[in-house]
Order: C-alpha cells, then sequence, then structure tokens
C-alpha cells in the first residue's frame, strides 16, 4: 500500500480524506493533542484495521471523537449532568469522557468493555471533515504500539507508510500529549489519564473534587507500564542525579534537560523549555529528534513532582526505561 500524504490547506484533499474515512480506510489526521489514526467508529472492519496497522492489542479501547457536542447522546447512556457539564465547558478540546456505551456500539470500539470514551476535537481541519461528513472516528495516536507519539505528519510516516492510506499534514499539534481522561462512570469523578485538562480546572466547573491515582487499573488507552518509547533507551534523572552522573559518561548521549547541565564531550544537549504546557509541547517532537543522534541513549532531567507537571511525569515513566 502506497501512503498518500495530504495537505490540510487544499480543499480537495480535504474532501478526499473525508471520503477515504467514509469509504473504510485509515487516515492519520491532526488533532491538537497528536495526530489520530481514523477510521469510521461505525464500521467494525475500518477500526480493526487501526488494530493491525498499529500493531495493538484488541482488548485496548479507542476514543472516538465526535462532530458535535450534542453527539454524545449517540454514543452513550446514562449521561450525567457532570459530563454535560465537561463538555459544555472543554469541547472542543482535549479532554475525553468515559462513559456507560450505548448498547449498538460495537465491543471492536470499546475492546469488549461496557464503557466508551468520547471527546469532540479541536483541531478546526478535523472537526471540519466530521461536521461535513456527519462522522464519528475512533483515532488513537497515529503511531505502532508503545511508540513515540506522533505530533506531526512527518513522524507519522515513520511508523504508518505503507500501512494506512493517507496522512493529513495539519502542522505541528498545539498540546503535544494525548488529552485528559476522565471516568464518569463511578460515583466519584476520577481522572484516569493525565493530559493538557488539570484536575483543578475539571473542579472548577464541578464545583467538587474529582481523584487522581498515580496508579490504576481502569482500561483505557495509555494505561500500561511501558509506552511513548523511542527506539534508543530512554533514562531519566532528577537534576542531582544528572550532576552525580554525567561526568562518569562514556558514551555518546543525548541529554533532554531544563535547568543547567554539566558540560560534557559526550552529551549532545536538548533543551528543553518552561513552563510545563511548552515542555509538553515539545517532548514528544523532542524524543523524535534525539533518537536520530548518533548516541547510545537518550537523558532527560525529571521535571518537578507537582500537579502542573502530572502529564509529562506520566509520559515519562512509562517512556523511560529505569522509571517504569
Amino acid at each position: 500500500m502506497k501512503t498518500v500524504l495530504l495537505q490540510a490547506d487544499n480543499a480537495n484533499d480535504v474532501a478526499l480524506c473525508g471520503d477515504l474515512l467514509k469509504q473504510g480506510q485509515l487516515v492519520a489526521v491532526p488533532t491538537e493533542t497528536v495526530y489520530g489514526l481514523a477510521a469510521d467508529a461505525t464500521n467494525p472492519d475500518a477500526v480493526s484495521a487501526i488494530f493491525s496497522a498499529k500493531g495493538r492489542p484488541a482488548n485496548h479501547p479507542l476514543i472516538v471523537h465526535l462532530h458535535a457536542k450534542t453527539a454524545v447522546n449517540d454514543w452513550a447512556v446514562k449521561v450525567s449532568t457532570a459530563a454535560y457539564a465537561l463538555a459544555e465547558a472543554f469541547w472542543p478540546g482535549p479532554l475525553t469522557l468515559l462513559l456507560h456505551k450505548a448498547a449498538h456500539v460495537s465491543p471492536t470500539v470499546t475492546g469488549g468493555l461496557n464503557t466508551v470514551g468520547l471527546r469532540m476535537p479541536a483541531h478546526p481541519v478535523l472537526l471540519n471533515i466530521l461536521q461535513q461528513q456527519q462522522l464519528a472516528v475512533a483515532a488513537p495516536s497515529a503511531n505502532l504500539y508503545k511508540k513515540l507519539s506522533p505530533t506531526s505528519a512527518e513522524h507519522v510516516m515513520v511508523g504508518m507508510q505503507g500501512k494506512i492510506s493517507a496522512v493529513l499534514d495539519g502542522g505541528d499539534c498545539w498540546f503535544g500529549v494525548e488529552s485528559t481522561i476522565i471516568d464518569l462512570t463511578q460515583t466519584i469523578p476520577t481522572i484516569v489519564r493525565a493530559g493538557p485538562i488539570s484536575a483543578a480546572q475539571i473542579e472548577a466547573v464541578l464545583g467538587r473534587p474529582v481523584a487522581q491515582p498515580r496508579q490504576h487499573n481502569v482500561a483505557v488507552p495509555g494505561n500500561v507500564s511501558a509506552h511513548y518509547q523511542p527506539e534508543k533507551p530512554l533514562l531519566c534523572f532528577s537534576h542531582e542525579e544528572l550532576l552525580l552522573h554525567l561526568p562518569q559518561q562514556q558514551q555518546p548521549i543525548a541529554l533532554l534537560h531544563y535547568s543547567d547541565a554539566v558540560d560534557s564531550a559526550k552529551v549532545t544537549k536538548l533543551k528543553m523549555p518552561t513552563p510545563a504546557t511548552a515542555f509538553a509541547r515539545v517532548l514528544y517532537q523532542s524524543l523524535f529528534a534525539a533518537d536520530k543522534l548518533p548516541v547510545s541513549a537518550i537523558w532527560c532531567e525529571l521535571p518537578p513532582d507537582t500537579d502542573e507537571w502530572r502529564a509529562v511525569n506520566d509520559r515519562l515513566s512509562r517512556a523511560s526505561s529505569n522509571r517504569s
């Protein structure tokens, strides 16, 4: 299969993207978080092809991306007032609501579970396609299973070229990490994947506390111990650990850091921005760049262990070889 590169600023290419999705083909599309590998969520055969292309286990649920806030009622039942309030506050945007699925929703989408993850994406090109086609798409990150999530069309091509029909190039993603997932099927709203929308923002809308356990057993995208991994081993260290280990390093390494780092002829330094939102935006991009360097490993300076950095630290803990 030849994977066609389409341009989001070309009306014909955008229309072709919508046509391919309606035909049951797989297309990588830009979202505000990371690039998603999209298939018509009402077509079980198309959705099954996502798992084949990614090498993803079939029992891992997918997130359904909707064209409108009202479409939540087409996919979920027993939708709470909290769900409607959060959709009103954050949709379109990087918040996924985990809800009780409607009876017709294919178990292929939900990984056989009785819940479904729903969100309305904010990327204008993707949202326009969904609205024009009255379409809902299942769209996990457009990468091979457990590998780095792509935040550009170039990144998608690294793993998906020859496996899918097309990639729609909409530029770099705005947030750079996957959406926040909040479980609304239990008594206490619970964040089961950290992301761009924080617990504090959700609590401000709901007017009550939400839970955010560091570890849980809820089956949602990204909840495996090893995930988001570059090809080269990634090792994460505190600033103090870096000061200790860097002078002793004999092999060439790439170092992602945000504070002052020890100079060494063996180290290729990639300076990371702050605050946390800026760091997250370029995290996968920087890991892709480091992976291309002639180094034996990638080291990363760990950010502070605070709520602001929860999403970044979650991704690093799953991507690293020494923190998982």
